[in-house]
């Protein structure tokens, strides 16, 4: 008898063990799926690619755009690369009588400033006011080659950003269309269709912003180069009257 109880007390229990139901499984995989999804998020190509056919003629204008600013850029800065010695020089040669020399000093600075006074000094001889208005009709023509193309960053500033919210706006009809033709309404379907066709919207934000900067940027540039040549213009004509 004590031999018996001695071997039942020497057997091991097995305690029971809880298994998860498919359900909770299935919910566990998901989540995992989810967060995985959530780590690693989209590519700029993907958001792109999302934004639809809209994208294409967006990057035209940022194209466009980028082109226009840097290639205005550096016309306006040569434009103003004329030497603080230039009108000096000017000064200098006409006290002197030297015309020819004026004239090769502004054959020598290839600039709408130096083509400007090349005009006047090409006009001496004639009555104060028409050598006045030649140089100013001059100093137009120039400032009109400098602001050229500026005024399509303008158009592209404001045509941008709603071409952008047009694309969206396609986005969400194509949205809610498939809804009401299929009647399966979820919050996963709405989001999940609608932030990507927000893309165009920033996207349409985001050329808007350039072209607008470069706008203004490049105006400033402009009206500085137009202040410094109409100091030039009445240096000049303060030349000829005192000479």
């Amino acid at each position: 008898m004590t031999f018996l109880l001695s071997l039942l007390l020497q057997t091991p229990t097995t305690e029971a063990v809880p298994t998860a139901s498919p359900a909770a499984a299935d919910s566990a995989a998901t989540a995992a799926n989810a967060a995985a999804n959530a780590a690693g998020g989209l590519s700029l190509i993907d958001l792109v690619l999302a934004g639809g056919w809209i994208m294409v003629p967006l990057f035209l204008l940022l194209f466009v755009s980028v082109y226009i600013i840097l290639e205005r850029y550096i016309t306006i800065r040569k434009a103003g690369s004329v030497p603080e010695s230039f009108m000096p020089g000017i000064r200098g040669l006409m006290v002197k009588g030297d015309l020819q020399g004026a004239k090769m000093l502004c054959a020598q600075n290839p600039t709408p400033l130096a083509r400007m006074i090349e005009k006047g000094i090409r006009r001496i001889g004639l009555p104060l006011k028409e050598i006045e208005t030649s140089v100013e009709n001059v100093g137009k023509i120039e400032i009109a080659r400098l602001e050229k193309n500026i005024n399509v960053l303008g158009i592209v500033a404001g045509i941008a950003p709603m071409l952008g919210f047009v694309g969206t706006i396609i986005g969400v009809i194509k949205i809610f269309y498939a809804i009401s033709s299929t009647g399966d309404f979820g919050i996963a379907q709405i989001s999940g269709g609608l932030y990507t066709k927000m893309v165009t919207s920033a996207a349409g934000l985001i050329v808007g912003i350039i072209a607008h900067i470069g706008y203004h940027w490049l105006s400033i540039m402009v009206e500085r180069m137009v202040f410094r040549m109409e100091n030039s213009a009445i240096e000049f004509m303060d030349i000829l009257q005192d000479n």
